[in-house]
């Protein structure tokens, strides 16, 4: 069975991965590198394996976050399709099973809202949790505010978020601290409103509630 570390070690991978967040940058877009995708992957194990699914089903949620965003290499916009279609290239080329293929090209395909991105698997389900939950200043690459877009200044008011689940009760939390100065509560919500319902509907196909507590106030 392919291994996560097999491809985080891929060559091709690694120079994908890379180069698309550069291309990227060129247009200011926020950051998508490997941090980024680390957070992503190590996220999608933890909710998979915490909510009782297969260790298997785990590490596949793993290999889908890390590739999330491979797909940038070809362009910002539509970042999920093209992914999926390099990562299926990639993967098979990997020896992976057909099947499971499958199931990560559908969780990448389908990770963005934009794109009209759904939960079609666990996998896909966790990603999105996942995805949509890493919101923080550091990932803003611009340096002056006045050229900062809506979803520029968004992310530089984040100073904190977690993303937790409550197994028991069947919730999963995201909890995120902004600075008002920079952004209000109910600005967030608007400009977000669609990753929050897309991680409600996620929340949902694994079997949960989504609550969203921006400064303590819950949204959703």
């Amino acid at each position: 069975m392919l291994t996560l570390e097999q491809v985080k070690t891929n060559e091709m991978v690694q120079a994908y991965m890379r180069l698309g967040n550069e291309y990227i940058g060129t247009i200011g877009a926020i950051e998508h590198n490997l941090s980024h995708a680390e957070y992503v992957s190590n996220l999608c194990y933890q909710i998979l394996q915490q909510l009782g699914y297969s260790l298997r089903e785990a590490e596949l949620g793993a290999i889908a976050g890390y590739l999330h965003d491979i797909g940038n290499l070809v362009n910002r916009y539509g970042h999920g399709m093209s992914g999926a279609l390099l990562a299926f290239d990639t993967l098979m080329e990997m020896g992976m099973e057909p099947e499971e293929v499958a199931a990560v090209m559908g969780a990448i395909g389908n990770h963005e809202e934009h794109a009209g991105g759904n939960s079609i698997n666990v996998i896909g389900a966790a990603l999105i949790l996942a995805d949509k939950s890493d919101v923080h200043r550091s990932r803003v690459r611009k340096q002056e505010i006045s050229s900062f877009t809506p979803r520029d200044r968004v992310n530089y008011a984040v100073s904190d978020t977690s993303l937790s689940i409550d197994v028991e009760n069947k919730l999963i939390s995201l909890e995120i601290e902004i600075d008002t100065e920079v952004c209000s509560v109910m600005e967030y919500f608007e400009i977000f409103l669609t990753k929050m319902l897309m991680c409600r509907r996620a929340a949902q196909y694994l079997g949960c509630e989504f609550a969203l507590l921006v400064n303590n106030n819950r949204l959703l």
